[in-house]
């Protein structure tokens, strides 16, 4: 099979190295790519991810048989419909469905009608109405979101009133912002790859995504372990309350698809599971935690899925465990620095992928023969072990060694797990 990966970021290089390990791959390629996507694949910098006509023609001149989508924005722009009405083959969710991640005011109205646990939230329009929301609730702990995909999926969460406010201005450049219920609890990623028939759950991550534990500025993700240790009573929840309603409100509202749907949750100490997000495609970095640990071969579980018997698939996976630690540009979230050359990559992409410390590359392309950033959130680096507490030293251990003064990094991913 011909494979073209749509993407450039690390859970992009993360989902290229996974099809790269197939037994039945012949061609792989990825548009645009990244530096390291190139290693191993024919990236195609000229091709914009978004333009279904781009993408189409790519697809003709490299006899594409199967289209991946890992990136958000050809979501949006109907390069599923496109691609599936010229025949090839696509795994991504059609545009109807995309509003379960990108119309969040949608999202929310939809658990209500099927009775999932989520946190309460209201919906602005302008600033003077959630100002005068939150100057009524001052010191209250809010977390604040667009109301639309966005990158990263940055967010606030404080009860700092005037930081909550002078957050918002910046989202309402781009439409409603959602202000929401602060949960407090551990924070987790649970994917499930879907078709007609049934659903396959893949390895449960934990994400990181402030700065570092104490801090109230808006980030997007920062870190990921996997497997979430979890209490089975939890999973049970999480699938009676979450997962089956869900899929059951998305065949009959007509938004069901064949593909990939992420549950972003928070798991109270109370042992309490509340849905926060929908996401329609793979999170960073949750997906460069949990792919290392997958045995079974992405071929044959979307060609299961073709043939509606995905819950069928006995996932594979190893007995370890992985920490993964984001790497990125100063000024990331909001303003990361690009255009900076990071030194000292080309030797740990040289290693073998499948021994040591894992390094999955993000925002950083090669001009001049240099490495450059082009974005906020660089290099992911995956550590594995036969526990968190040794998976989190192997990450450490590669991230001090190759010591990257450019790039900053929380130095906390899976310390709470350690025993």
């Amino acid at each position: 099979m011909r494979v073209l990966l749509l993407g450039s970021g690390a859970k992009d290089h993360a989902v290229a190295w996974w099809f790269s390990k197939s037994c039945y791959i012949s061609g792989l390629f990825a548009a645009p790519g990244n530096l390291a996507t190139g290693r191993f694949c024919t990236n195609l910098p000229d091709v914009d991810p978004s333009d279904p006509v781009a993408v189409y023609e790519a697809c003709r001149e490299n006899r594409i048989d199967f289209v991946f989508i890992g990136t958000e924005l050809p979501l949006f722009t109907g390069v599923v419909k496109y691609l599936n009405e010229k025949g090839i083959r696509t795994f991504g969710a059609p545009e109807g469905s995309v509003k379960m991640e990108g119309d969040r005011s949608f999202s929310r109205a939809f658990t209500r009608r099927h009775n999932i646990p989520i946190p309460h939230s209201s919906l602005f329009g302008d600033i003077e109405g959630l100002s005068k929301y939150l100057e009524r609730h001052s010191g209250e702990y809010f977390t604040i979101k667009s109301n639309y995909m966005a990158p990263s999926r940055i967010m606030l969460s404080s009860d700092d009133t005037g930081a909550l406010i002078d957050y918002s201005r910046t989202l309402f450049e781009k439409g409603p912002v959602l202000l929401e219920e602060f949960v407090k609890g551990t924070p987790a990623s649970c994917s499930l790859l879907l078709d007609r028939n049934g659903y396959l759950i893949l390895p449960i991550t934990s994400d990181y995504t402030r700065k570092s534990s104490d801090d109230n500025t808006p980030t997007g993700g920062m870190g990921a372990l996997c497997p979430l240790p979890i209490l089975d009573e939890i999973k049970e929840k999480v699938t009676e309350r979450i997962i089956k309603p869900t899929l059951y409100g998305m065949q009959v509202e007509q938004l069901a698809y064949k593909g990939i749907l992420t549950l972003s949750l928070m798991i109270t100490d109370d042992k309490e599971p509340y849905l926060v997000d929908y996401h329609v495609r793979f999170n960073d970095p949750s997906a460069q935690a949990m792919i290392p640990i997958i045995n079974t071969d992405i071929i044959e579980i979307l060609s299961a899925m073709e043939e509606d018997r995905v819950s069928s698939i006995e996932l594979s996976t190893t007995d370890e465990c992985t920490v993964a630690v984001v790497l990125a540009s100063e000024g990331y979230p909001m303003h990361p620095v690009i255009g900076k050359e990071i030194k000292g990559l080309s030797s740990m992409f040289l290693e073998p992928l499948n021994e040591g410390p894992i390094v999955f590359c993000g925002a950083i392309q090669e001009k001049d023969g240099k490495a450059i950033t082009t974005g906020g959130r660089n290099l992911t680096i995956v550590g594995k072990g036969n526990s968190i507490g040794e998976a989190n030293r192997n990450a450490y251990d590669l991230i001090k060694r190759k010591n990257f003064p450019d790039l900053w990094y929380r130095d906390d991913i899976g310390n709470a797990y350690f025993f």
